[in-house]
């Protein structure tokens, strides 16, 4: 546990404008660990229902029979940058990374950049 938060406070002071981060388990919708501004953002009904976004996306790439993974899924908003990853490797397995970005903040490309290392070094 010690390690996803680590992980998690290393993701919201080294990516510029983050508003929080979170490490979901979307086979149930539950947030593991979580970081950020919850006033501005109540993390845990984020990671809820972005694990319908997940799971459905995954059903869709079953469906169409498409190879390969999720790299990442990125949704904008007017004003935020919302980015998920999910988690690879035999501990990661049903786990996804969630990050909220301020958009005015931001820079996407870094951010995705950051999130990526941050996913590979993550041990769960």
């Amino acid at each position: 546990m010690a390690q996803m938060e680590s992980a998690l406070a290393d993701a919201m002071s080294t990516i510029e404008g983050a508003i929080g981060v979170a490490l979901v388990d979307y086979t149930s919708g539950m947030a593991l660990a979580t970081l950020g501004d919850n006033l501005a953002l109540d993390l845990n009904i984020a990671a809820a229902g972005n694990t319908d976004v997940v799971r459905a996306k995954m059903r869709t790439m079953e469906m169409l029979e498409l190879q390969g993974s999720i790299e990442d899924m990125l949704i904008t908003l007017t004003a935020q940058y919302h980015i998920i990853r999910p988690v690879t490797g035999k501990s990661g397995s049903g786990l996804f990374l969630y990050l909220v970005l301020d958009r005015k903040r931001a820079n996407l490309a870094l951010a995705r950049h950051r999130l990526a290392r941050l996913e590979a070094d993550l041990e769960v």
